[in-house]
Formats: structure tokens, sequence, C-alpha cells
């Protein structure tokens, strides 16, 4: 485990290392799982063509501000709110991002129990069993509280017993056979599906741009929702795991463009998986999240090796959605660590005890886990990035930022168009989606709840910050010699 010795901070070992980490942070379910349904909700390669363009000119430059704010500052969420803005209420809006994090993480754990329990299903064959029902076999797994919470206690030790060994030894160690092993297994289960009679269907589904939804809003904001979603913008993570890195580390490819090419092949090689197999079984490609959990177990059972389809179908899912578990669950457990006295252990302890807690009413209900995401999802996670891009844009200058610290010993030069997109694009993006999602939506009580938990979270996260700083101001010196 990583010794707290108080001397030189964790780095990467390696720059593959830090890529394959973060890659695997932000590819997640979010496109395992949520882009073949939202690219089928949504005109299939109409959506690909504008989710292609809002991913490379919002979020990558986004992920690339967020990277190098860590990189620079060598601290965490918090730490680097204070390295610019000082003690007191700037360090509220890092609180703020964390604890965006263990919300976010408090729902995603569930996601990740579930791909625990299809993987054991997977090698004990349950899918292939004569009169398998997979609607019946989701809704009673679903409806037993004991069964989802005790999955969801063992994702929080997986992901715990990892981080107790810190970066170097503990992420990257895993990461860096976990990813590559994730791109093989979907690959295989890719080639598969292109094998299969009316594949060729679903491709044109995919990649052939249906015009009328180009000029359709709601393909532009699923398509925007997805990019952010899919790289993990705001989200801290980045910047994070920017802070482990060397002061002459390269943050434009590493943290930025590979990580964006990284992202962008996993989500079109889950769209090979997906959308071939679905559309030579006759399955319906706009189902939703169900397509996952439900429609491609039936479809598993009727191909030829559906066992070991089926099995390195969702052993790649699990590697995805863990690696981002790591990630997510890092933000908080960095920060604690170097704004408290806690150690590493300790640290590890209580953020991942404060996503299990939090988690158990969404692994216990879906629709509460929905509520969640809806608030977390559509207010939250562009709050934070918000935070996050103004420090950036703002109060370092985006143009300054670039110029000093973005390109210093860059492999890719990054120029002056990178300026603007951070300073105004992005925060107006953000406050264009919680404004969007909250006057569509203003009769339901998850607009109003989510808007106002995340004004009350930011309020309440500056005032306790400045309470807890006028309190240590307030405290007596100690002097040498003294009772």
């Amino acid at each position: 485990m990583e010794e707290d010795t108080g001397l030189a901070r964790d780095q990467w070992a390696t720059r593959f290392g830090f890529v394959m980490a973060l890659v695997g942070a932000v590819v997640g379910s979010g496109n395992i799982w949520r882009m073949p349904y939202v690219a089928g909700m949504n005109g299939g390669g109409a959506f690909l063509v504008i989710y292609l363009v809002l991913l490379y000119l919002i979020a990558v430059p986004g992920l690339m501000a967020e990277t190098l704010l860590g990189r620079y500052t060598q601290r965490g969420v918090i730490g680097a709110f204070k390295n610019f803005l000082g003690e007191g209420w700037s360090e509220g809006l890092g609180l703020v991002v964390v604890i965006v994090n263990i919300g976010l993480m408090s729902y995603y754990a569930p996601v990740i129990a579930w791909t625990i329990y299809y993987l054991a299903h997977a090698v004990l064959g349950t899918f292939y069993q004569p009169g398998f029902d997979p609607t019946a076999f989701w809704a009673a797994f679903s409806g037993s509280p004991l069964l989802v919470v005790g999955l969801h206690t063992l994702v929080a030790v997986l992901v715990g017993f990892v981080l107790l060994f810190g970066i170097s030894d503990g992420i990257e160690r895993v990461v860096k056979w976990m990813i590559p092993a994730l791109v093989v297994t979907l690959s295989a289960v890719a080639i598969k599906g292109l094998t299969l009679p009316g594949a060729m269907e679903g491709l044109a589904f995919a990649f052939n741009p249906e015009w009328k939804y180009m000029t359709d809003a709601n393909t532009w904001i699923a398509a925007l929702g997805q990019a952010l979603f899919s790289t993990g913008l705001g989200w801290g993570i980045a910047l994070t795991y920017g802070s482990y890195l060397g002061k002459n580390d390269d943050v434009p490819l590493g943290g930025g463009l590979i990580t964006a090419v990284g992202n962008t092949s996993i989500g079109l090689l889950a769209i090979f998986t997906v959308f071939p197999a679905v559309f030579a079984f006759g399955l319906e490609p706009t189902t939703g999240a169900e397509l996952t959990f439900v429609s491609l177990v039936s479809i598993f059972p009727s191909m030829t090796g559906g066992y070991i389809w089926g099995l390195l179908f969702f052993l790649g899912f699990l590697f995805a959605t863990y690696s981002s578990g790591l990630g997510i669950t890092e933000v908080g457990v960095t920060t604690v660590k170097e704004e408290t006295r806690l150690t590493r252990t300790q640290s590890v302890i209580a953020v991942v005890g404060a996503w299990w807690l939090l988690g158990i009413p969404s692994a216990y209900s879906s629709e509460f886990l929905g509520w969640m995401d809806f608030m977390f999802g559509n207010f939250g996670l562009p709050l934070a990035t918000l935070m996050i891009l103004i420090l950036v844009g703002w109060v370092i200058d985006s143009k300054r930022a670039r110029i000093l610290d973005l390109n210093h010993n860059s492999d890719v030069y990054i120029g002056s168009y990178w300026d603007p997109i951070i300073k105004y694009v992005i925060p107006t993006v953000m406050v264009f989606i919680m404004g969007y999602y909250f006057a569509t939506n203003i009769e339901d009580p998850r607009a109003i709840s989510g808007l106002a938990l995340m004004v009350g979270l930011t309020i309440g996260s500056i005032l306790l910050m400045q309470f807890i700083r006028r309190g240590k101001t307030n405290e007596p010196a100690l002097t040498p010699g003294g009772d």
C-alpha cells in the first residue's frame, strides 16, 4: 500500500499509464451502455456527426484545461481553487466539485454492480438455459434489495482495495492491462457481430445520417450531453489525474487528443458491437438503457458460440465501468488526503464509505437512481464544469494558461482558437444546459429539486469553508515551552 511518508507526491510511472487511466476513467458506461442507445434514439449517423463536432470543439479543449490545472498546481480539486483564490470561500467551490463527484459515484456504483451480476451469470451460462426470460431476469434482480445492496457493497470493496495502493502502484498497475483488454474484448465481439446476417443494415443505421435530425435541437442536446458525459469533463478526474503528472509532462496530447481518440474509438466499437447484432435479430435499436441488460442478453443464446461472445461483452463492460469507478473515487480521495490530517488509507475509507452509504437508495431503486442521474447529470456536472472552466478561463486567463502552461513541453501546439472556447463557449454552454433542462422540465419535481440542490450546495459549501477557516484563524497559537 502507498506509504504516507509526507515526502514527494506520487506520480504516474509512464505516459502510457496516465493515458490508460484517463481513457479508462472517462470511457465507462458512457460509451458502452449509453452511446449505442442514445445514438439509436437520435438518428444514428446524424447523431454521430454532431457528437464528433461537439466532442472536439468543446469536450477536448475542456479536458486540456482541466488537466493543465492539475499539473500546474500539483493539487487536488480544493487545492487547485485555493492555489489561485486563497483560503476561505474559494475552497467551497472546490468542495462543490468533490460533493458532486461523490454524488455521481453513488449512483454509478450500482451500474458496476449490475455488470458484475450479469458477468457472473454469463460465466454460469444462465442466459442459455431453456425458457430463460431476460425481462423477468432483470425484474427479479432489480427487485431483490439484499442482492443489489450486497453487490453495491462488493463494488465499494473492489474500488477501495485498488485505491489503497495509490496512483502508480494501484490505479496505473490495474488500468495498464485492463483498458487494452477492454479494447480486445469489444473488438472480438464487434468482429463477430459483423459476420451476422443483416449486420450491414445495423451499420447503415449507425453511419448513414438522417439529415432531418441535424436540424433537431433535441439531437444536438443529446449529442452535447454524450460528449460531456463520455469524456468526464468537469468531474474533476482530469484535474486530479493531471496533478500526478510531472511538471514537464505533455498535456494537449495525453490529456486531450489521445484521450478523445481513445474515448471515441471505444464508443464506435460499442456501436459496432451492438447495432449489427440488434438488426440481425430484428430488435428495436431505440429501446433505451434496456438495450444492454435485456435486449442484448436475449441475442447471445441465438448466436453461434454465444456463451463466449456474451462472456467477452460483459467482461469488457466490467473493465470499462470499474476503471471509471477508480477515477471518480480518486477525486475525493486525493482531496480529502490533502485537505485533512487523514492518511491515504483513512481517506479511501472515508470517501468510499460516503458514496456507498449515499448509493444504497440508488442500488435499491432504479427509480431513485434515475432521479439522481437527472439531478446530478443535468445540473451537478454542468455546475462543476462551469466552476473549473471559470477558474482557468477567467481567474488564470485562458490565453495566459495556454501560453505559459498548456504548450509547455507539448508535442502538439495549441493555437489561440483555444482561448475563447475556454473563456466563453464552454461556460455559456454549461449555463445553457442547466437552463434548458430546467425550462423544458419545469413541471418535473426532479428539475426543481436538482436546481435547488445545486444552489443550496454551492452556498452551503462556501459558508462551510468560510466557517472552518475562520475557526482555524481564531485558534490560539502554540508557543514553545507552553503547558
